[in-house]
This record gives C-alpha cells, structure tokens and sequence, in this order.
C-alpha cells in the first residue's frame, strides 16, 4: 500500500530562536561554512517539512536562484541528500524528492525503536551540566506552549528541536548521525498526515516527562518514555491511514 505521500547558558528567548524558527532545522546557520553545508541544510528543512512534496520534481536552478547560491553547491547538496534517502536521482530524467511507502513507516520506527531509547539512556547517564539545564529549559518552554493556538508546522519544529537536544545531550557522535537521519525521515511521515493527527499537541507534550527523567539523570525511566514515544507515533500515524 502507498501513501500519496550546546551553547552554555543560553537565555530563554536564544534557546527559541535557535530551535523553533524558520532556520535550518538542527543546524545554528552562523555555523554552517560553506555554501554546499548552507544549501543541504536549506534545501533539506525544506524537503522535511513538504515544501518540497514527496514525488516533487527538484529543479536546480530554480533552487540556485532562491538560496542566493550557484548550481555547484545545490547540487552537492542533492548528492548529500540522496544520501539521506530524501531525494533520488534517475539518469536523463533528473532529481525528485522521495516518495514514501507504507513500508517505509515500519522500517523506520524498527530503527528508532532501539537507538532512541539508547540516546535518552546515554543523555541520562552522561550529559554534562549544561546539557542538563538545557533540557530542562526546554520542558518548560514545551510545558507552558499555548498548543491549541500553536501552528502545527510550528509544533513539529519543537519536536525536531527535542530530539537534537536528546541526541546531543548523548554525547555520541555517531548515535547522533544515524537518529538525526531516521528522525528526519519520521518527521516527514509526520508531517504528511499532520492535519489528519487529532493528537499532535499530546505528543508534543509527551516530551516534557522524557527530557526531565533525563535531566534528573532517570536512565530506565527515560529508556522506557522515548520506546512509548517511537511506538506511539507509529501507532499515532497507521490509525489515520
């Protein structure tokens, strides 16, 4: 079946600007050094929240144009994010963002079934102090959002932003890379059937209970909440296909 598919300290109001904007999703842009990092960034915030619709063609040029960049960089970004499974190149027909499949919901959540819940339990035993505080921070920022006035495009935001935080917080390189490339990937699915969720703001809210169990250094507790987290989503997703 298819579907048509850390800074130390920061402030309150610096934590929001970098996580929950219209910037790159993961990535402080002032950090990003090369026009090739600034496009993949740009060009992937755009596939994962379907600006760029799954089967969408990807016009070069077009693309060029609006980042203020030329053609070499935006297709080095392609090349990295065929790599990421976000678009796909066919010979002499051109670039296209991926579609999704039933399948991919399945594969995807098996992954993140096992790391998240791994990179919640090294956030808890190892992340230094100001990791902690920054989680902590961010609880209470997702505590006391107004979800019922919140635009969802923006709750999906304080999603993506929880997770980077939690994989940071892990303290492994590795762990991040491989979480922040399925985590991209769910949050596309996410963001197909966004309107479609009666339970967006809930799952949201699900992440004020995870990012303090991990704050107060709670391993088998966080374990537990970031596994009820992954397979709640998925259940979340299949009960409106």
């Amino acid at each position: 079946m298819s579907i048509p598919l850390t800074r130390q300290g920061p402030s309150a109001d610096s934590l929001y600007d970098l996580l929950v904007t219209a910037a790159p999703l993961d990535l402080d842009s002032s950090a990003v050094a090369s026009l090739a990092d600034k496009a993949y960034v740009a060009i992937r915030d755009r596939l994962i929240m379907l600006a760029i619709r799954p089967g969408d063609p990807i016009d070069d040029d077009e693309l060029a144009k609006d980042l203020g960049v030329g053609r070499t960089p935006v297709r080095e970004a392609l090349k990295r994010l065929e790599g990421d499974r976000l678009v796909v190149s066919y010979p002499r027909r051109g670039t296209f963002a991926t579609g999704m499949d039933i399948s991919d919901l399945a594969h995807i959540s098996d992954i993140r079934a096992q790391l998240e819940p791994l990179a919640a339990r090294r956030a808890a035993e190892r992340a230094v102090r100001t990791s902690l505080a920054e989680l902590e921070e961010l609880a209470a920022r997702i505590q006391h959002l107004d979800v019922a006035r919140t635009d969802r495009t923006e709750l999906m935001r304080w999603d993506l932003a929880v997770h980077r935080a939690i994989y940071r917080a892990a303290g492994n390189p590795h762990l991040e890379d491989v979480l922040i490339r399925y985590d991209n990937l769910a949050t596309r699915i996410f963001c197909l059937f966004l309107d479609r969720l009666p339970t967006v703001d809930e799952h949201v809210g699900e992440h004020v209970e995870l990012l303090r169990a991990i704050a107060a250094g709670d391993a088998d507790r966080a374990d537990d909440l970031a596994r009820e987290h992954v397979l709640g989503f998925e259940q979340a997703i299949r009960a409106v296909i």
